[in-house]
């Protein structure tokens, strides 16, 4: 139990890591022998163009590789890219570098945990009919950067790679709690119902696979939704899995501005009365906190329709920051210059890292050299530490002194203290 609670604490972290945004990305699935993968994705993620580089051993087409990669950036306007952390990763991102780059690119390193399981899936196959796993791959990994959360859902928990003792646990418990978590994580930050996959749709409350194939089907032939109540047109989407979905949808640019916040359309009304109170539309109405915060809420309750208090604070704040993301804002991360190798670390240096996993003894981080390093939590801080997830997190960035380095067994011992 112990073990399925911390995995799905974990998983939750990892799927409400902030989101680069709509940004045009060229992602790099590293690799020595075979090349790596370039993909370039449009803001929405959809792929533009792919090809392959040869700037390591034992091809040595540094030159060659450096010259397409810059070119490739300035006719797709590229703004970050994103470079898986598997094989040759810190190579990769040594070697990109090591170019000259527009100083607005930001090269970022994103964890490949999972990517090769999408890029094999029906689902990517069904996606990418034309293009190799190698390519899948390299788009997973740009996009799970524009939206960790889009891409993963599209990949069986387990194999994210985060949690502990997952294989000795009972899988069908584990299974539930995992699902609970995913389902939790997608209603939380809410879908923006004209971009989503059929993935994420399937978990939204109300909906399941069957009805969010219909929505996707419905919008590819129709064109864009352009209000919520579009999708009660969507074949076997009815007025009750239409409850208990629209809050959790959102319609960006669509013809009511309600319809890209957090407010269910049965409380539509209430939001009308408002304006209609102050004189002003819809659209005025919201964003403006000078008239927000002018409102008696009181006047507005309702105790036959259950509109309390709280609904109704609920509603202001989110006309105040309609649509809100609740997840952290995008903050960019690079590893140390210089340290790529196990033997590029010593006794008493400091370097920057990337929890990956959280677990009851500890915390393992990501310092760039291919091994994560565990910090036990007599090393997480300065008191005792009995729950190390109330001290870490996944994904969180950190800044470690490392403590011992065994290269026979390639073990790194790292430590949080101040």
């Amino acid at each position: 139990e112990k073990a399925i609670e911390i995995f799905a604490d974990n998983l939750r972290q990892l799927l409400l890591e902030p989101p680069l945004g709509r940004r045009c990305v060229l992602a790099v699935d590293p690799g020595f022998r075979t090349g790596c993968k370039l993909v370039v994705l449009d803001p929405l993620g959809r792929l533009i163009k792919s090809d392959v580089i040869y700037p390591h051993e034992p091809h040595n087409k540094t030159r060659e590789a450096g010259s397409k990669v810059a070119r490739i950036c300035q006719e797709n306007d590229v703004e970050v890219i994103a470079v898986g952390n598997g094989t040759a990763g810190r190579e990769t991102e040594s070697f990109l570098r090591r170019l000259n780059l527009p100083r607005s690119i930001s090269i970022v390193p994103v964890n490949e945990s999972g990517a090769s399981v999408y890029s094999t899936s029906a689902r990517a196959r069904s996606e990418f009919p034309d293009q190799d796993a190698t390519v899948r791959g390299a788009v997973s990994i740009g996009r799970r950067l524009q939206d960790p959360l889009a891409e993963l859902v599209k990949i069986e928990p387990k194999a994210i790679g985060v949690g502990q003792y997952q294989h000795d646990v009972n899988p069908s418990s584990l299974g539930r709690s995992l699902d609970d978590v995913v389902a939790a994580c997608v209603n939380q930050v809410g879908v923006d119902v004209n971009a989503a996959s059929i993935e994420l749709l399937a978990r939204v409350s109300g909906l399941g696979p069957k009805l969010a194939e219909a929505v996707v089907r419905y919008r590819n032939e129709h064109g864009p939704f352009r209000s919520r109540r579009d999708l009660l047109a969507v074949p076997r989407l009815g007025p009750k899995a239409f409850e208990q979905a629209a809050g959790f949808l959102r319609i960006h640019d669509g013809d009511n501005p309600l319809d890209r916040t957090a407010v269910h359309p049965e409380r539509y009304p209430i939001v009308e009365r408002m304006a209609k109170d102050l004189g002003v539309s819809i659209s005025e109405l919201v964003e403006n906190k000078e008239l927000l915060s002018g409102l008696n809420l009181e006047d507005y309750m309702d105790q036959e329709e259950g509109v309390g208090l709280c609904t109704l604070q609920d509603i202001i704040n989110e006309l105040f920051r309609p649509g809100r993301d609740p997840r952290r804002e995008y903050e960019a991360f690079s590893f140390a210059p210089g340290i790529k190798e196990i033997g590029d670390l010593q006794v008493g240096m400091s370097v920057p890292g990337i929890v990956t996993n959280v677990t009851s003894f500890g915390a393992f981080v990501d310092v760039g050299v291919h091994q994560d390093g565990l910090v036990h939590k007599s090393e997480l801080a300065s008191g005792f530490v009995p729950v190390p997830g109330d001290v870490v997190r996944v994904r969180q960035k950190v800044m470690v002194k490392v403590l011992d380095v065994d290269l026979e067994r390639k073990r790194i011992a790292l430590s949080l203290k101040r």
